[in-house]
Parts: C-alpha cells; sequence; structure tokens
C-alpha cells in the first residue's frame, strides 16, 4: 500500500512543493484548498503524472467542521494517513498599534487554531495504526519575533510550543510531531518586496540567497521519512543561517 500524505493550504507556494516532493517520494497526496484557483488543476495533474493518486479537498481549517470532512474524506479515499502537513496559514501584517482585532484573531485562527483542528481530526487514525508523522509549518519568526508581525508570530511560537508537547504526548504510540521553520523563502508573499529590499535581505543571511519552496519541501521529505525516525519534538530552521 502507498503511503499517504495530507498537505494543508498545498495549491502555492511551499504547500504545493511539498506535494510534488512527496508525490516523487511515492506518497498519495490529499491536497487542501481554501478557494478554487487555476493551479490546482495543474498541481493534481503534475501530481499524478508521477504515478500517484491525488485527491482535493476544499476546506477553511480554521473551521473545525470542515477540517473534520478533510479528514474523513481523506481515509475514505486511501484508508490512512501516514504524514500530516500543517502548512496552510496567513498573514496580516501591521504594527499592532494599528492592528485591528480581527486581523489578531484572523491570523491566530487560521495558522495556530487551524493546526489544532487538522492534528486534532488525524491523530485518532494515526494512533490506531501506531504510527506516523505530524509536521507542522512554523516559521523563524516564531523563534525571534518581527516588527509588524505580532499576530503572526504568536501563531508561529505557538506552533513550536503546540508541536514539542505533542512529541511528548504521542512519543509512546510511534508518532513522531516535528515543526519546520522557514526563513525567508521565495514565495508570493515575498515577490511583493522591491528588489532593494530583497537584496539587504540576502546580505544579511550567511548563505548570501533566500530560500526557495524546494528548501523547505527536502526537510520535509526527510521529516516524513524513515531516515527521521529518532527525531521528534525538534523545530529545523530552513533560515540559510540567517537566525543563529
Amino acid at each position: 500500500m502507498s503511503k499517504v500524505a495530507l498537505i494543508t493550504g498545498a495549491t502555492r507556494g511551499i504547500g504545493k512543493q511539498i506535494a510534488i516532493t512527496l508525490s516523487k517520494e511515492g506518497y498519495d497526496i490529499a491536497l487542501n484548498y481554501r478557494k478554487e484557483n487555476d493551479e490546482l488543476l495543474n498541481l493534481k495533474e503534475q501530481i499524478e503524472n508521477s504515478g500517484v493518486k491525488c485527491l482535493t479537498i476544499q476546506g477553511d481549517i480554521s473551521n473545525f467542521e470542515d477540517c473534520e470532512k478533510i479528514v474523513k474524506q481523506t481515509i475514505e479515499t486511501f484508508e490512512i494517513i501516514d504524514v500530516l502537513v500543517n502548512n496552510a496559514g496567513i498573514t496580516k501584517d501591521m504594527l499592532l498599534a494599528r492592528m485591528k482585532e480581527d486581523d489578531f484573531k484572523q491570523v491566530i485562527d487560521v495558522n495556530l487554531v487551524g493546526t489544532f483542528n487538522m492534528t486534532k481530526n488525524v491523530i485518532s487514525y494515526m494512533m490506531k495504526a501506531r504510527q506516523g508523522r505530524i509536521i507542522n509549518i512554523s516559521s523563524v519568526v516564531g523563534i525571534s519575533g518581527n516588527a509588524g508581525q505580532s499576530n503572526y508570530s504568536a501563531s508561529k511560537a505557538g506552533i513550536i510550543g503546540f508541536t514539542k508537547s505533542l512529541a511528548k504526548e504521542l512519543g509512546s504510540r510511534n508518532i513522531l510531531v516535528n515543526a519546520v521553520a522557514p526563513g525567508f523563502i521565495e514565495t508570493s508573499m515575498t515577490e511583493v518586496l522591491k528588489d532593494e529590499v530583497k537584496d539587504e535581505i540576502a546580505k544579511s543571511i550567511p548563505l548570501k540567497r533566500m530560500g526557495t519552496p524546494e528548501d523547505v519541501a527536502n526537510v520535509v521529505k526527510f521529516l516524513a521519512s524513515g531516515d527521521s525516525s529518532y527525531i521528534t519534538g525538534q523545530v529545523l530552521q530552513v533560515d540559510g543561517g540567517m537566525l543563529m
């Protein structure tokens, strides 16, 4: 039986690359997305060209019932979930003095509560199977903080605490829980930055470049594999040495 990976927020950027990378490793893929977009069918076709199955499931991870549906559809189709990648996230950057209450709440609800919602619905199946991998996409700003991102930083710091706590709860069931903390990665979120800003960012990074979605996806691939069988409760920074 093929292994199965369920990935949230999987139609663009880091999530899209994680889906492609894991499909090339032979994983059947369940893609969660919130809104229909032009990339979805192309991505599904690209994944299936790797010789694996691909299920697309619409749902808002900040809604617990939607997460129940996402997990149920995945189980009904594939019978098992070997890997859960909690990738979906949003930003609403603003200095706290100007930030609206809803801007704070929405980021927490999607990034942190969404991670809880998906994990809560998946772990019963993993516990029954007595195996599984949960990989949570955090951020280096969850470790360092960042001006103008108090909501995002808080959500990503929360994911780190959630990861470590859950690793202690589930270790005896052979369920490994780890987090990946990307630094500056070339995605649609960073495309809006001016070239001179990108250049300054690159200069501040020891490797002198921004990361790529592939850099993050390769770490997720490692954590999903048998090569990481003695690693749990860890935060792997994928930041080119930016945060040391």
